[in-house]
């Protein structure tokens, strides 16, 4: 390819419909970047679950191998590197291999450097610093961004954590986080004795806590990508959380909305001013490349707090890469492939940023990670397979025709199905079943699952069948893996 410097959008694109070299996305499922191959040139994704029974042309699934349990997604990921289809396909593609992940350790680094692939990302040493709670909150001091009133202390007894919370003020009305985890595996609501009783192993002898005032706050998430040029700062989204129908996580995340009245325009404005500040910190620390700010809205006073940094991509990425402005400029993900290839380019952000802070940028969709929620473990015999779904008019939902793209959903009595859980799968609490994307909105303004939602939740689920875990003869030894894979 030419060297000289890509000059604007249109440049930028034209050097990814060209790319030459192969870039995989290596991951339990292609959830998080879907669409991004049909921008990329050589994009393809390497996956350990395939959710579309080999109908899409860039997924590549290796055949199942023997395995220890997967705990982590980085054990995912390691697995499919060391797969001998999966070697055998990168080194028949050729060329200067890059690697993209949603999550990837030191050990991941390494297979990929035996490879010989480059990963796109900053390192896992610097990523796991900056995706540390506590972290997250020193980072936002030092950039002007405000984390909900709290403390940093480790705890040692209940009585312990009152006194911390009397010196700083708090109340004890808390919520604690540890350093580490997600969608609400991690995030505990104490305002009793035996609130704190019912978590205390998971408190106790965990190190440093996060310890905050509870406030009654909407969630919200955006993402962003801190470049050579600048931070560049998507839109703000709303935040699915809790919902009994999706998850049996109480705080955990269940899926995200976007719509251009998502929030008041000076509670967007305001919510973009901080991510652009954080991102220039992050730059500060070392940190380029995409991430991913939740923020707490105080429902009473509109006040803004950090809750969260995910320094990687997320499970609200499909949303904002398929945006309105995502097809009218360049999908976020891409001026991640930018920052990372070397390519000299030039890029006015402001003028970015203010074009994809303009709300006939943003079109509405709503998405939601569906999960088994009750106490159960039976091993699935039936799963409704990936593609359009359609509502009839007495609320059934009904399969419609196969597809892999969610533009394909035509209106909001339509939406495209990702199935995650597979027959001969287990389903267990919290399992996830796979993720619903929808024209319009899932929420009512009071933010309620709203009843079209609720229907096709449970038309999705009425689709899985199941048998009894007692009746399989012999097979593996079962436990919740406690992680999520998008």
């Amino acid at each position: 390819m030419a060297t000289r410097e890509l000059q604007n959008i249109s440049e930028i694109r034209r050097h990814f419909h060209r790319n030459e070299d192969p870039v995989y996305f290596i991951s339990a499922t292609n959830f998080n970047l879907l669409g991004i191959d049909e921008w990329c040139k050589n994009f393809k994704y390497i996956c350990y679950i395939d959710c579309y029974d080999g109908r899409h042309p860039n997924v590549f699934c290796p055949s199942e191998q023997p395995h220890a349990e997967f705990q982590s997604i980085e054990e995912i990921n390691n697995y499919l590197l060391q797969h001998k289809e999966v070697i055998d396909l990168i080194k028949r593609r050729g060329g200067k291999p890059k690697f993209v992940f949603l999550m990837f350790d030191e050990e991941t680094e390494r297979l990929s450097k035996e490879l010989g692939a480059e990963v796109w990302f900053p390192k896992a040493k610097l990523r796991t610093k900056c995706d540390n709670k506590i972290e997250t909150v020193r980072i936002g001091n030092k950039a002007g961004v405000p984390s909900v009133p709290n403390t940093l202390s480790e705890v040692k007894s209940y009585e312990h954590l009152k006194k911390i919370c009397d010196k700083a003020e708090l109340g004890h009305d808390l919520v604690l986080q540890s350093a580490f985890g997600d969608s609400g595996h991690t995030t505990f609501f104490i305002k009793s004795e035996a609130d704190f009783r019912r978590h205390e192993h998971e408190i106790v002898g965990e190190g440093e806590i996060k310890i905050m005032k509870r406030i009654d706050c909407r969630g919200s998430a955006i993402e962003a990508c801190a470049t050579k040029e600048g931070t560049i700062v998507g839109p703000l989204m709303t935040e699915l959380v809790g919902f009994k129908e999706l998850t049996p996580y109480r705080g955990g995340w269940c899926g995200n909305e976007i719509f251009s009245t998502a929030f008041p325009p000076k509670t967007r404005q305001r919510a973009r001013e901080l991510t652009f500040q954080f991102g220039e910190q992050l730059r500060k620390e070392g940190y380029r490349g995409y991430f991913e700010l939740d923020f707490l809205i105080d429902k009473k006073t509109g006040e803004i707090w950090l809750g969260e940094l995910n320094p990687r991509i997320t499970g609200a990425s499909s949303m904002t890469n398929h945006a309105a402005f995502a097809h009218a400029d360049a999908p976020l993900f891409l001026f991640h492939l930018l920052e990372f290839s070397k390519k000299k380019f030039h890029l006015d952000v402001e003028a970015l940023n203010a074009r994809w802070a303009d709300a006939e940028m943003i079109d509405s969709w709503s998405q939601m990670v569906i999960k088994h929620t009750d106490d159960s473990v039976d091993i699935v015999t039936h799963a409704p397979q990936t593609g359009i779904y359609r509502m009839l008019e007495d609320g059934r939902v009904v399969y419609d025709r196969f597809d892999y793209h969610r533009r394909a959903v035509e209106s909001e009595n339509e939406a495209f199905f990702l199935r995650i859980l597979r027959p001969g799968d287990f389903r267990y609490e919290g399992a996830d079943l796979g993720i619903l994307v929808t024209r319009g909105r899932s929420m009512t303004n009071g933010f309620k699952l709203n009843e079209r939602a609720k229907k096709w939740i449970h038309g999705i689920k009425q689709g899985f069948a199941a048998k009894p875990f007692e009746a399989v003869q012999a097979g593996p030894a079962f436990a919740d893996p406690a992680f999520k894979i998008m």
